[in-house]
């Protein structure tokens, strides 16, 4: 017997009517849909490369005067993400579930690929490089995310001219917030040039400190594998005397060749970190605009670019630290041999 199928119309879906239903009500808080609505005023983000400090100046004994940032913040959330997803697979494992499902069985199966792709890259190497390749991801990947959650660069303190005026903001969706006045006199001076919506919480990627400091750990662990494959002998890809003396054209050819690899150890520094921070501070500046000109909706599509551009940039970040490493491990030939 055939099974019968039903057949959903358009009109019985739930999920579409729940976005219709945030669309109207978007509409109408923020843009009067038709000449109805409460245009709430909603200042524009304060777009900076720095970080933006969130709390008074703390003086510390060694590092001195020290501030609390909104990048640090998320940087915080960004961990707890990938401690409570640790966590979950941890105890399913325990449990006894032979597969996972949800969102654990998302992160399984990319680790299993990264997995591959490492074996068939590193070869024996694979058990020292796999867990740096995995954990760069994995970070990389969570804090490029947290940019989609709500609250995330929409909710902070709106900061003038007048240090007297400051207000607080709740979320109301996803695209836009609400301002809350402090006191009636402020509302005066409210959707005035000069102010701006200081987040308290930033994506970190978007902070040139982090990446830098990303990019230094995965350059340094390249020549921790290194001379852990070779031993001193890894300093000859970059300080190479052998054919120097008895072969001089050769030789200045392969010392030279030693130089340029020095260099681009350091250079590797700089396309590691800027090619990060590039890419998500252009994303952030991004939804910020579209979410000026066209406040309901709009960001939506930016969303999904955004998601994409997040996935791709920790997968190029950590496969990028991966192939280093294979390579540092695997060695550079004889140079002896090539010249022979």
């Amino acid at each position: 017997m055939e099974e019968k199928t039903e057949k959903k119309g358009w009109r019985w879906g739930v999920n579409r009517w729940i976005v219709l239903a945030a669309i109207l009500l978007g509409s109408y808080l923020f843009t009067g849909f038709f000449g109805v609505g409460l245009k709430i005023p909603v200042e524009m983000p304060h777009v900076a490369l720095p970080a933006e400090p969130i709390s008074d100046s703390i003086t510390l004994p060694v590092l001195g005067e020290f501030y609390l940032t909104n990048t640090m913040t998320a940087l915080l959330v960004t961990d707890l993400i990938i401690f409570l997803l640790a966590i979950a697979i941890s105890r399913s494992l325990k449990n006894g579930k032979q597969v996972l499902t949800g969102l654990t069985a998302a992160v399984e199966f990319l680790l299993e690929y990264l997995y591959n792709i490492t074996r068939n890259t590193a070869g024996k190497w694979t058990k020292t490089i796999f867990p740096w390749f995995a954990t760069i991801t994995l970070l990389v990947l969570a804090a490029n995310w947290l940019e989609l959650l709500p609250g995330v660069e929409t909710v902070g303190t709106i900061k003038g001219p007048d240090p007297d005026y400051h207000y607080a903001v709740r979320q109301v969706g996803p695209f836009k917030t609400i301002v809350e006045m402090e006191h009636a006199e402020a509302a005066a001076h409210a959707g005035e040039g000069g102010y701006a919506l200081y987040p308290w919480f930033r994506v970190v990627s978007s902070d040139l400190n982090f990446t830098v400091a990303l990019a230094l750990v995965a350059v340094i662990m390249v020549q921790v594998v290194g001379f852990r494959a070779q031993g001193p002998r890894y300093l000859k890809k970059f300080f190479y005397f052998d054919t120097l003396f008895n072969k001089p054209i050769f030789g200045v050819i392969d010392f030279g060749v030693g130089i340029l690899e020095l260099i681009s150890e350091f250079s590797k520094i700089l396309s590691f970190a800027f090619r990060l921070f590039g890419n998500i501070f252009a994303g952030t500046v991004l939804l910020f605009v579209i979410g000026s000109l066209v406040p309901v909706f709009a960001q939506s599509m930016f969303y999904l670019l955004e998601f994409f551009v997040g996935l791709i940039q920790a997968i190029v970040f950590g496969l990028l630290t991966m192939v280093f490493m294979a390579q540092a491990a695997q060695g550079h030939g004889d140079h002896e041999e090539a010249h022979a």
